[in-house]
């Protein structure tokens, strides 16, 4: 094809136009995980923990590595919930690969939040005198 031929569905857009179009796509992306029940109960259950960590009286990098767990485990929500589609438009019929592909995104799910556990733990365990007098 020549430059005068392109081809539309190939086109990307340059400059504030594909920044524009890719916040739009994020947004997007963001409506489709909230229709996920998992995601929207992690996103209930991190909010009110990352309202606890500003509550908190803890340096900025302790309450940066708690906020950004939270962040971390809405993340990986996401890829799991983006592979759990891919798998499920695929095909819908028991195929041992497709649960072994779900079943990864579930387990990186299950470390996220076992790196939730862990921060806060170790945050809370430093801070002790802080929360236990």
């Amino acid at each position: 094809m020549s430059e005068q031929q392109t081809d539309s569905t190939t086109y990307k857009h340059k400059g504030a136009l594909r920044l524009w179009k890719a916040m739009l796509c994020s947004f997007s992306g963001l409506r489709y995980a909230y229709e996920e029940a998992a995601f929207r109960l992690e996103i209930i259950a991190g909010s009110g923990l990352i309202v606890l960590a500003c509550c908190m009286q803890i340096e900025s990098t302790e309450r940066l590595f708690l906020i950004g767990s939270v962040l971390l485990v809405l993340i990986v929500e996401i890829l799991n919930s983006a592979i759990e589609a891919v798998v499920d438009d695929i095909s819908l019929e028991h195929r041992s690969m497709a649960k072994r592909a779900k079943d990864m995104g579930s387990a990186a799910v299950f470390i996220a939040l076992l790196n939730v556990a862990l921060c806060w733990g170790i945050v809370i365990y430093s801070k002790r005198a802080l929360f236990f007098g």
